[in-house]
Order: structure tokens, then C-alpha cells, then sequence
């Protein structure tokens, strides 16, 4: 890492479907030098994903191997063998660029994100405007059976009690204003 590079970590985290991953990609085309934290999972690609871009999928055997050689900073079993992390390797590699790490994670990993860098870490929780917006915009996606559905309602209902252990709180009830209202809060952040 290189040493004159005061390195920080941008964490945002929702219950699935609340918007982060938008304004994620949305702070990324900004002019600000941040580059986004490839997680590890071990669930099923979907059609639409690329390994090494949108996550790192390891299988469910390679995931515990990981975790017991210590490579993650934090991880995650969210569902039955469906883990989450962030690998020790991937803030490294973004550090030595000279840029500053940006994660799209679930609530608890975001938490433990904040407890590992401290300081150097700003976490921002985006809030679904009702519980009732964010069911109507999961089933929208169409990515989920009414199983899926109903379990992702019931964690975004225990993850939604979690919001005040973030450092900031942004509504997304209209996307582009909570999207001016992170970058704000960011591009502040990173310039102190």
C-alpha cells in the first residue's frame, strides 16, 4: 500500500431492493478516485452477472476454505450456505491504486465493515421509503419466486432495525436526490 495514500473505505447498505447498488454505480461514475470492493459469494451466478466484476462465485467448499485460511476481512452465511465477504485482497488491490474502496453490502456486513476500518470508514444506510415500496420494487425485479420474496421481506424487516448503528441515513424515496445526497456526504469523507 503505498504510504503517502490515506486509503478509505465508503460502505452502503440497504435491505435488498432499497436502491444502493444504483447509487453505488452512480458514485462510480463520478470524478471522485473510488473503486468498488468485489464481494465473494458462494450462491448461483445469475444470467446477467460476471465473476470477477460483479462478484468473485466461489463454491460453497472454496468459500470455507477461505475463511478458515483468514482471507476475509468479514463474512457472512445469509442464507443456508449462501455466504458473503469481502476479501483481504480486494481492498488491498484498490489501496495500492490510489483509490478509495467502495462496498455494496447487506446491513450486517456493512456493520462489520464499519467496525473493522473505524475512522477510515463512512457507512451510509440507504432507507427504503416503506416496507411496502421496497416489496413492490423486489417484485418488480422479477429475479425472486414467492418463497425468495417472502424470505427477502423478512430479513429487510430484521435488517431495517440496524439503521441507526450508520453513520448517516438517506431515504431513497426519489433516486436521483438521494444519490446527490450520498455523493455529498462522500466526495466530504474522502476530501478531509
Amino acid at each position: 500500500m503505498s504510504k503517502e495514500f490515506n486509503g478509505k473505505a465508503i460502505i452502503l447498505s440497504a435491505p435488498s431492493g432499497a436502491g444502493k447498488t444504483t447509487i453505488v454505480k452512480n458514485l462510480l461514475t463520478t470524478k471522485m478516485p473510488l473503486s468498488f470492493s468485489i464481494s465473494a459469494c458462494s450462491r448461483p451466478k445469475r444470467n446477467n452477472e460476471i465473476n470477477g466484476k460483479d462478484y468473485h462465485f466461489l463454491s460453497i467448499e472454496e468459500f470455507k476454505t477461505k475463511i478458515n485460511d483468514n482471507s476475509f476481512i468479514e463474512w457472512e452465511e445469509v442464507y443456508e450456505n449462501n455466504f458473503y465477504g469481502t476479501l483481504k485482497t480486494e481492498i488491498n488491490r484498490i489501496w495500492e491504486s490510489n483509490n478509495h474502496v467502495i462496498f455494496d453490502v447487506d446491513v450486517i456486513g456493512g456493520i462489520a465493515l464499519k467496525n473493522y476500518f473505524n475512522e477510515k470508514a463512512l457507512s451510509i444506510f440507504i432507507d427504503p421509503p416503506s416496507i411496502e415500496v421496497l416489496f413492490e420494487r423486489l417484485k418488480k425485479r422479477d429475479t425472486d419466486d414467492n418463497h425468495s420474496l417472502k424470505r427477502r421481506m423478512e430479513k429487510a424487516e430484521s435488517e431495517l432495525e440496524y439503521k441507526s448503528q450508520f453513520d448517516q441515513i438517506i431515504t431513497n424515496d426519489k433516486l436521483e436526490i438521494a444519490t446527490k445526497q450520498t455523493t455529498k456526504l462522500v466526495q466530504k469523507f474522502i476530501s478531509k
